[in-house]
């Protein structure tokens, strides 16, 4: 973010959502019907099975346009691959899950670039379609709101302890269903009922991207911290210390600007964590929330279903607080 503020502004009236406002995706109107929703994300392998890890990375990069309440349309494929090393069987399979993950959303893969490179890195390039008047952002909450996360918490933990072979593999399955699991019946409730804002989480975590909402907004966000879905065993290896260094720097960003009341600081910790392909919070008028989480429905695969986690109330000093 230090980056962008030593570029050129990028000021033209058809660019509805820019780097300055740091929202989930890009968006550009072509018309008075139509703008498109452009993104770009990618990492290296979370999992060890190659076409998962297409699968996981593919949706993370399919979310952004989700929580704008856009519709993708086209990708292109991001490739870092050691190709002198490693067989290129690997990265075949890893295409194949991406590939398979862009079809579920409706979308085409066309095209790419790949790069050699000496650590795997994969994702995808997104441009998607939404009408200029019904982008969802993430600025809009507004006190009386409450909020919705559509996807429980504790990617993060859980991956890092897979590598760390604290946990057994099956043990990583409610994490995979999670970070494969589109967001996208979130934005097809989104747009059916109509909320105020959204966001995806991903490295900042729950409280970074709930921060994001609230200085959007100017607002302050609740959160109800026992109300979080978490995944299976994610506090029990937290409080072992199996926790990324990302939670450090969300917590250092959000500063005196965040309070934890009498929250246990491991739970702190978790929900400061990075996610990865994470569910939406989604800050939507108290009259609609049941309506909303009867549009989005249960999640598959035995995940914890959407559900209320706190509201939002009128700007103070602490932009969010857990209670």
């Amino acid at each position: 973010m230090q980056v962008l503020h030593q570029l050129p502004a990028m000021n033209h009236p058809d660019l509805l959502a820019g780097a300055k406002d740091f929202e989930d995706a890009g968006v550009y109107r072509l018309g008075s019907d139509l703008a498109i929703v452009m993104t770009t994300d990618f990492f290296p392998p979370l999992v060890d099975d190659p076409y998962t890890y297409g699968q996981i990375a593919a949706a993370n990069s399919l979310s952004d346009v989700y929580a704008m309440g856009g519709e993708p349309f086209a990708v292109l494929n991001i490739v870092g691959f050691p190709d002198d090393q490693l067989d290129m069987g690997l990265l075949g399979e890893i295409l194949r899950g991406g590939a398979d993950k862009v079809l579920e959303a409706g979308a085409v893969v066309a095209g790419g670039h790949s790069v050699r490179d000496a650590e795997i890195k994969y994702g995808l390039a997104v441009t998607g379609r939404v009408h200029p008047d019904r982008i969802i952002r993430n600025a809009g909450a507004r006190p009386g709101d409450v909020l919705i996360l559509t996807k429980p918490i504790g990617s993060g933990i859980l991956t890092s302890a897979a590598k760390k072979h604290l946990i057994q593999p099956d043990e990583l399955n409610e994490a995979i269903a999670a970070m494969t699991l589109l967001n996208r019946a979130a934005r097809d409730a989104m747009v059916k009922v109509g909320v105020s804002a959204a966001t995806d989480i991903t490295g900042f975590g729950l409280l970074g991207h709930a921060f994001e909402v609230a200085e959007a907004g100017d607002v302050t966000i609740i959160i109800e911290a026992h109300a979080v879905p978490l995944m299976a065993r994610t506090h029990e290896l937290a409080s072992g210390g199996c926790v990324t260094r990302a939670h450090k720097s969300t917590l250092a960003r959000l500063g005196d600007q965040f309070t934890a009341g009498d929250v246990e600081e491991t739970l702190v910790k978790v929900l400061a964590d990075a996610q990865t392909s994470g569910g939406l919070l989604i800050s939507v008028p108290s009259n609609k929330a049941d309506q909303l989480l009867s549009a989005h429905g249960p999640n598959p695969h035995g995940l914890a279903p959407p559900k209320v986690i706190g509201r939002v109330e009128s700007a103070s000093p602490t932009r969010v607080r857990l209670v």
